[in-house]
């Protein structure tokens, strides 16, 4: 009996265990799609501005 509630206490830490491993990899995985997201944002609102500005006209020679 006494191996059997060994077990039962290992399975559950080992579930509790995954459960965290779960929730840390989705924090991860969020975050990450925040800054890409904010990223994006960043590059669409600003995009035109560090363009290199182009002579319309060629030079005359």
């Amino acid at each position: 009996m006494y191996e059997y509630e060994l077990q039962r206490l290992r399975s559950a830490e080992l579930i509790r265990h995954a459960e965290r491993e779960r929730l840390a990899r989705a924090v991860v995985r969020d975050r990450r799609a925040a800054r890409r997201a904010a990223a994006e944002r960043a590059t669409e609102s600003e995009s035109h501005i560090h363009r290199p500005r182009r002579h319309r006209l060629t030079r005359a020679a």
